[in-house]
């Protein structure tokens, strides 16, 4: 049984993303399910996740079944999408993929798993050579058989021909929390989901508290 289905609006060519001639800066986000951002810029920033407002939204899912996965790529880019799923903590969510690079320094491939392992769902997604503004991609992708109150879900793109996304490497980031729960009637999901290695991550920069009243604060 195929455990997910894709079905792009645009073209998807290939495995690995080919090099081509490009200027633009690719952004992409979240349709579907809700982002956690509020606000975001298209993937930049730090890993797992990006930067932005946080949404607070959290979607509910069914464990072992499939699962709808929505995107907007709407400033394009040769690349290719991998997507993860960590069960108690975005510390279990994989770090990127290493990259081979010119002599510039800029991308020109990265490594696809196609047996990925938790917790990876599916590597080398929509993988593509050029693609119109504003494609959507869409997949269904059969979601691990167990219960988590927030789990997270987290899309990454790998750009090809690319220079550093501060923060980010050769990869837009993105994230979406879900409640899933365990379907009884199907088997369990393999016990590897709920023991993922821990990965460091740069931590976001939090708030400072607000300036006392009647003061201008520093």
């Amino acid at each position: 049984m195929n455990p997910l289905r894709s079905t792009p609006v645009a073209l998807a060519i290939g495995a690995i993303a080919v090099l081509l001639p490009s200027t633009a800066s690719a952004h992409f986000k979240f349709l579907e399910p809700p982002s956690t951002w509020v606000t975001e810029n298209g993937g930049k920033g730090v890993l797992p996740c990006g930067e932005g407002i946080p949404s607070g939204v959290v979607t509910k899912a069914q464990g072992g079944h499939p699962f709808t996965i929505r995107l907007q790529e709407f400033i394009p880019h040769p690349g290719h999408y991998r997507i993860s799923l960590a069960v108690n903590s975005r510390n279990e969510l994989p770090k990127d993929p290493e990259a081979e690079v010119d002599g510039r320094g800029w991308s020109v491939s990265a490594k696809i798993d196609p047996n990925p392992k938790p917790p990876v769902l599916v590597d080398g997604a929509f993988a593509h050579t050029t693609t119109p503004r504003n494609t959507e991609w869409k997949m269904d992708v059969t979601l691990p058989n167990l219960s988590c109150d927030k789990c997270t879900l987290q899309v990454i793109q790998f750009m090809a021909n690319h220079g550093l996304n501060p923060g980010g490497g050769f990869n837009y980031h993105h994230c979406a929390e879900l409640q899933i729960t365990m379907d009884p009637k199907l088997p369990p999901a393999d016990k590897s989901w709920t023991s993922l290695p821990q990965n460091e991550f740069p931590k976001l920069p939090q708030p400072g508290p607000p300036p006392a009243p009647g003061g201008r604060g520093n």
